[in-house]
């Protein structure tokens, strides 16, 4: 059997023809059969989709990846996986580097590769350490995933709120319920603050 192995980082990745169609369709067009596919960062441990491929991956298989990063981006994670590979007699074909012999040259190839891959990962996130800590100096900088939708968007679906249901008012402005309940319950609590001074003040 000839298996093959996409991953990105998130769904949206499409650089450098890393999309998982871009990579489906390179391992389709070199032969793979059946394509077990990851959506995770490639720095945990946690890929199930590539355990599950190891399950029933066996002596005489073949596994191809577009790029050797794909399975790993550790030099230490790279060897382990593809020693274990090459004890299990699968076939591994990087295809931009060719078919991964256990050989000296070979090995030497291999971990030169997985050692660009992993300083270039650390490279990365160094960089984005560096660019969040140039932000924070910003007073307005807010950590985290900016939001989809702005506040005149969010009290346009509240006014909707009051004459349709949460399943209306989410077809007809995008946004979904639980967002929707999200920011009713942020007005409920903002309301309740401002009453809060004036209730004091009347049984004073």
């Amino acid at each position: 059997m000839v298996y093959g192995y996409a991953r990105v980082s998130t769904m949206g990745q499409a650089r450098d023809g890393n999309s998982l169609e871009a990579q489906e369709s390179a391992l389709r067009q070199a032969g793979a059969e059946r394509i077990f596919r990851d959506v995770y960062s490639g720095k945990p441990e946690r890929r199930p989709q590539l355990d599950r491929l190891l399950k029933v991956i066996e002596n005489g298989d073949k596994l191809i990846v577009t790029r050797l990063d794909r399975i790993a981006r550790s030099l230490i994670q790279g060897v382990q996986l593809l020693e274990t590979l090459s004890e299990r007699g699968v076939i591994v074909e990087v295809l931009n580097m060719g078919i991964i012999d256990d050989t000296p040259t070979g090995r030497l190839i291999r971990n030169i590769m997985l050692s660009f891959s992993e300083f270039e990962h650390d490279l990365i996130v160094q960089r984005t350490q560096e660019g969040k800590a140039i932000a924070r100096q910003n007073a307005d900088f807010k950590d985290g995933r900016p939001k989809k939708f702005n506040r005149v968007q969010l009290d346009h679906a509240l006014e909707l709120l009051e004459t349709h249901s949460y399943k209306q008012v989410e077809r007809l402005t995008g946004i979904s319920i639980t967002t929707i309940y999200r920011a009713k319950l942020e007005r409920t609590k903002r309301e309740r603050l401002r009453e809060a001074p004036s209730q004091q003040g009347q049984q004073a």
